[in-house]
């Protein structure tokens, strides 16, 4: 899809100053992957109380186990 946008100079510049990237297109479409990415992320805020453990649970006999 082709889009004309204005974007600013200075947020191009720092953003091209924290990436490999040479072209314009290559840093927008890896900010809109990020930006997609970071959307999709749960909140994990939003599991509290959704979680529930098996009866006899212990992470700290599993943790042992490990070793």
């Amino acid at each position: 899809m082709r889009i004309k946008v204005d974007i600013d100079d200075e947020l191009v510049k720092e953003a091209f100053s924290l990436s490999e990237f040479k072209r314009k297109k290559e840093l927008i479409h890896e900010a809109l992957k990020l930006f997609v990415k970071a959307k999709r992320r749960k909140d994990l805020s939003e599991l509290a109380g959704a979680v529930s453990f098996h009866e006899g649970y212990n992470y700290k006999e599993l943790r042992r186990m490990r070793r």
